[in-house]
């Protein structure tokens, strides 16, 4: 038991499925299957944005390669989630828009987020819940 942390890449791998599969669920249970957990991160980030964000805030906050996003936000735009909208003011600038079936799917958006939350730290008291956020930051700045 020591000497866990060297195979914490195996546990973050297991962690990520467990939670992959969590949300798979729960997409199922809300009636929104055609979604899948990765696209959350970029319906947080508009969400978090009041339904309007620049795509450029979007690829410097999720920091995932621009094509895996741009896949993202393009299949969001497809399922109706979506709009893309140019700058009136600089024709360069590109934001993506909440629809009105994202802001419907919003509230069960939070729901979900909040099972996921309460699942994933049952039995964490409020310092472990910090420490455990503080570390994984740290341990994603070691890769900057």
């Amino acid at each position: 038991m020591k000497e866990n942390y060297r195979g914490t890449a195996t546990f973050n791998s297991i962690l990520r499925t467990n939670i992959n599969e969590f949300l798979r669920l729960k997409l199922k249970e809300y009636g929104r299957s055609e979604l899948v957990p990765s696209y959350g991160s970029v319906l947080s980030v508009v969400f978090e944005n009041g339904g309007k964000v620049q795509i450029k805030v979007i690829y410097d906050l999720i920091q995932k390669r621009k094509s895996t996003i741009t896949e993202m936000i393009n299949r969001l735009v497809k399922l109706g989630y979506l709009e893309k909208e140019k700058s009136e003011e600089d024709k360069r600038v590109t934001y993506v828009v909440a629809t009105q079936k994202a802001l419907d799917f919003k509230e069960d958006f939070h729901e979900i987020s909040n099972e996921l939350f309460e699942k994933l730290f049952k039995n964490f008291s409020e310092e472990e819940k910090i420490l455990f956020a503080d570390l994984i930051v740290k341990a994603i700045g070691n890769f900057e």
